[in-house]
């Protein structure tokens, strides 16, 4: 059952140079309610706990084979891990001298993320820096996500948070507004049939939730930043981008970030044992040259580009 007071975290990364200004560290929680086809962080979709299986951290010990229970692995399985008969003890885990073989997904106390956190704080202060809640879907842990972010601001630190809009308006205005100095919002497909058909869900509350945070921007609220994924064949249309660059001039918005497409999911994907079919398309496989993604920024010309 997943604990939404202690939500699984996959990862405190710090670091980090591309979630927002300065040096950071990004939390990547587990969970979403997308389930976008092109995934960049599979490990993160299912907010329950997962085994992950990296092939090339594995040295071909064997070492998992002699402790697993229930004869679950095998080099000739997709994902070396039969998951119908796994039962997440994690002997094998915690047995691999690579860590090849590693939990997908960790419960913290607000206070253990605040004291890994807090070694960072010099890196952030010479920065601009602060922490990034990514994921997965932080907004789906409101109650945790807000007492994270509380303590961080009492330490001076700069919050932002990365969503994917699909949230309780009133809930995350009361519990994660007040605690945030930037919100960096996915617009991943206008056209709500399309965004059903490759995010799963409907569209609708995630474009009138930027609708009304934008509304509070113009009115002296926190920046808000559209961000539009690049994905071959999919968001990287010329209607798509034609239409969110509209979507988002109607709305006044001044800045925006055209993100381009990164490929390494789909390796990342097998870890978890995930099959994706578009994983074995050919356009998927590799990066978007940069030709293509000067053409798909040019709909967004009259912007400042972030």
């Amino acid at each position: 059952m997943v604990n939404a007071k202690k939500p699984l975290i996959v990862d405190i990364k710090g670091n980090s140079l591309d979630d927002g200004p300065g040096i950071r560290a990004v939390v990547f929680f587990k969970g979403c309610p997308l389930s976008c086809v092109w995934c960049h962080n599979p490990e993160c979709k299912s907010p329950k706990l997962e085994i992950s299986f990296n092939k090339r951290e594995c040295v071909g010990c064997k070492t998992c084979k002699q402790v697993c229970p229930t004869d679950a692995l095998d080099s000739w399985l997709y994902g070396y891990i039969d998951r119908n008969k796994c039962t997440l003890c994690m002997k094998c885990a915690d047995a691999c001298p690579s860590g090849a073989l590693s939990r997908a997904g960790k419960a913290y106390e607000v206070r253990e993320v605040i004291e890994i956190i807090h070694k960072d704080l010099p890196f952030f202060k010479v920065s601009n820096g602060g922490v990034t809640l990514s994921g997965g879907e932080p907004t789906l842990f409101i109650d945790y996500c807000s007492e994270l972010l509380r303590q961080l601001k009492s330490l001076g630190i700069h919050t932002l948070i990365e969503t994917s809009g699909l949230f309780h308006y009133g809930h995350f205005l009361d519990l994660i507004y007040p605690h945030i100095d930037i919100i960096y919002y996915d617009i991943k497909l206008l056209n709500a049939e399309d965004h059903k058909r490759y995010c799963g869900v409907p569209n609708e509350l995630i474009l009138s939730n930027f609708i009304a945070l934008q509304t509070q921007f113009l009115k002296g609220g926190k920046p808000v930043l559209p961000r539009i994924p690049l994905v071959p064949g999919i968001t990287a249309t010329e209607d798509n981008l034609r239409s969110i660059a509209n979507f988002l001039r109607a709305e006044r918005v001044k800045q925006v970030a055209v993100l381009p497409y990164n490929p390494l999911w789909i390796e990342k994907s097998e870890t978890v044992g995930e099959r994706n079919l578009y994983a074995t398309k050919d356009e998927m496989r590799k990066w978007m040259p940069t030709e293509q993604v000067k053409m798909c920024q040019s709909f967004f010309s009259d912007f400042e580009l972030v």
